[in-house]
């Protein structure tokens, strides 16, 4: 599979970054980043940059809140730039407690004292808050942008490229996607064969592309680089790679993980997910089907990991930042009401292969991957995006 170099990219550019996802605020625009961490006092003075477990946070305070209080902040035309922390979720999108603070250890309200009182928010946390922040940015009406996980490799690579080419070269591969009936993904793990079918119904392919132009409340993931739907059925079974290497199979009926079955590893894993689905039912709901279409190294790190061409994930639980219908109030419990990824690729999931995906539109099957590479026929409707040429030189 493609692994482009980090030679191949331009150094992080913050300026460049904002200024094209954002555009160059015309009147002055207050901004203000956030991180997470587990305890809030944490936050008086910066006490957690001498720590050097929250790389993130360290990256959010370097890369972000210095360069904005200086000579960037003056070009980006930004003003009021302010840094809040607010108590780690440890869960994927899932809603965060309203309590905040500043660096002087101040307590604060997120929705009385932050959310209303800018314009821009730039999320740079351990774990995704896209969903929450999306849902009060439309409340609020403010722009942002989340990027949780970041590291050296996500900076200078998927935060250093064009996200206007980001977009149109994401708007080409949605156009050969959208209004499918439905998606056929085959995997293979252990010497046995899985399948999964994913309804989508003639739906239009949504695009995560990184611009968040003015006059619309949104929030953009990045890196950005992604195009997806929210399935309206699903049935098959897929199997699941646990982080310490337990593989499971998810048997999947009516759209959503009915059962998880033992394959491999730690049996514990597979008891605690099935007494999940027994008590929550909604974590078992596939909300999203998404494909990469950015070339970017790995990372490590989902967040940019999901934006390479080649990978596929599908993700379980709320849905409704994508435009789904599964919000947090449709759980049991809201320590599940997360949106979690479980994405495919050679080094997140070694064991698993994904041998095929095909496209169903229009009374037509088209293959258009075979072991995490493009088939030709995609290369060839993607020749706009992604020239042949370049991509045998790139391979």
């Amino acid at each position: 599979m493609f692994t482009p170099s980090l030679d191949e990219f331009e150094k992080f550019n913050l300026i460049k970054l904002l200024s094209t996802c954002f555009g160059k605020p015309e009147n002055s625009a207050r901004v203000c980043i956030l991180v997470d961490l587990p305890d809030l006092n944490l936050m008086k003075e910066y006490s957690f940059l001498s720590n050097e477990k929250f790389a993130v946070q360290q990256h959010a305070v370097t890369k972000f809140l210095e360069p904005l209080r200086g000579s960037i902040g003056r070009e980006f035309n930004a003003t009021n730039v302010n840094m809040f922390a607010y108590k780690t979720t440890y869960g994927s999108n899932l809603d965060p407690e309203d309590g905040a603070m500043d660096d002087k250890g101040t307590y604060l309200s997120l929705d009385k004292d932050i959310y209303p009182n800018y314009d821009i928010i730039l999320a740079v946390t351990d774990f995704s808050l896209t969903a929450p922040l999306t849902a009060k940015a439309k409340e609020y009406g403010f722009r942002g942008a989340t990027l949780h996980g970041l590291n050296d490799i996500i900076l200078n690579s998927g935060l250093s490229v064009d996200y206007n080419f980001i977009s149109e070269q994401a708007e080409v591969y949605r156009n050969v996607l959208t209004q499918s009936d439905k998606f056929e993904i085959s995997f293979e793990t252990l010497g046995v064969s899985y399948k999964l079918f994913l309804h989508c119904n003639k739906q239009d392919a949504q695009k995560s592309h990184g611009l968040c132009p003015a006059g619309k409340p949104d929030i953009a993931n990045l890196p950005a680089g992604e195009v997806y739907f929210v399935p309206e059925g699903a049935e098959g079974s897929f199997p699941f790679r646990y982080s310490d290497g337990t593989l499971a199979e998810m048997i999947v009926k009516d759209g959503k993980i009915t059962e998880a079955k033992y394959l491999q590893g730690n049996i514990d894993n597979v008891n605690a997910r099935n007494k999940q689905l027994n008590d929550d039912p909604a974590t078992g709901i596939l909300g999203e089907l998404g494909f990469g279409t950015q070339l970017l190294p790995f990372s490590g790190k989902d967040i940019q990991d999901e934006k390479i061409f080649g990978t596929c994930h599908i993700a379980t639980g709320r849905s409704d930042h994508l435009g789904g219908n599964l919000t947090p109030d449709l759980f049991n419990s809201k320590m599940n009401a997360s949106h979690d990824d479980i994405l495919y690729a050679p080094p997140k999931t070694p064991e698993i292969n994904v041998t095929s995906v095909k496209m169903h539109k229009n009374g037509e099957s088209f293959e258009i991957f075979t072991s995490y590479e493009p088939t030709p026929w995609l290369l060839d409707q993607l020749s706009e995006a992604y020239p042949v040429e370049k991509f045998a030189v790139l391979s």
